[in-house]
């Protein structure tokens, strides 16, 4: 059921996202590739300092400002994630509807695309009166509590 009110074909890989830049009118300058590179070769969300920190790293040459105005680019035009948090954003690479559960313990956000059973839906919409449309759910939990489990 996860599905945008208009249809668009999800970013599912670097040349899936820098194909949607071109669709869109977007130059897909050095900077910018280098961001989305790293989004997907890191495969988690990142601030926008660590993706700064990071790709100076690798030696790329990019500027503090260029990478906030091209996160900020990306995330407008639905490229990239840009989570709001309470210590800063975070952006990932996974751009349509999902949700995410963040882990306590180690601070991470995992995506996870869940798909809810229709009669739950249902049950929602007649306790709300509205119909549904998209939906992302945000779970909460401990890592090492987890893997104890396991033992």
């Amino acid at each position: 059921m996860q599905k945008q009110a208009i249809s668009t074909k999800p970013i599912r890989s670097l040349e899936d996202a820098i194909e949607k830049c071109q669709m869109l009118g977007m130059r897909v300058s050095r900077q910018r590739r280098f961001i989305l590179e790293l989004l997907w070769q890191a495969n988690e969300h990142l601030s926008a300092r660590e993706i700064y920190d990071r790709l100076n790293q690798q030696g790329k040459d990019i500027g503090h400002t260029s990478v906030y105005q091209n996160l900020e680019a990306l995330s407008n035009q639905g490229i990239i994630e840009c989570i709001e948090r309470c210590d800063g954003r975070l952006y990932g690479n996974i751009s349509d509807s999902h949700s995410h559960v963040n882990c306590l313990d180690t601070d991470q956000l995992l995506d996870v695309h869940i798909d809810l059973p229709e009669d739950l839906i249902r049950f929602v919409e007649e306790q709300t009166g509205v119909k549904i449309t998209d939906y992302s759910i945000n779970f909460y939990g401990y890592r090492h509590l987890r893997e104890g489990l396991n033992k």
